[in-house]
């Protein structure tokens, strides 16, 4: 039924954007891009796509976007490889201009993650998971 999970953010300027999350990894898809229109990434199955405020306005049926400096709608969580790599990209994300909120630490036992926000604010949750160690 779905081939691919689409998140599409709103965001205040669509190239500083692309350069935060190029520069944590997230693979751009140039040829879903339009340079200030919308900017594509790949990361693992899922697509994220960067539209500004207005053009996300106009998709979601006219509802504003939510203000992320006093609200969260959600938070997007992603698994990685090693613990190596969780201190890997929670580097990247201070470097590129993020706000890791939540340092990597041990989580319940089994987990290892950080939490950080991007540059717009939007919530985002890494953890290296060793379902071996789950109770």
């Amino acid at each position: 039924m779905t081939k691919e999970i689409w998140l599409n953010l709103p965001v205040k300027d669509v190239e500083a954007s692309k350069a935060f999350f190029t520069a944590i990894g997230f693979t751009p898809k140039p040829d879903q891009s339009a340079p200030g229109e919308r900017a594509c990434f790949q990361a693992g199955k899922s697509i994220i796509m960067l539209f500004p405020d207005a053009t996300l306005k106009q998709f979601n049926g006219g509802l504003g976007v939510n203000d992320t400096s006093t609200t969260s709608q959600m938070m997007i969580s992603f698994d990685a490889e090693t613990k190596e790599e969780i201190d890997e990209l929670a580097d990247k994300v201070k470097k590129a201009g993020g706000n890791v909120f939540s340092e990597p630490s041990e989580v319940q036992g089994w987990m290892y993650g950080f939490a950080f926000a991007d540059l717009d604010g939007h919530r985002w949750n890494g953890l290296y998971m060793d379902f071996s160690k789950m109770k």
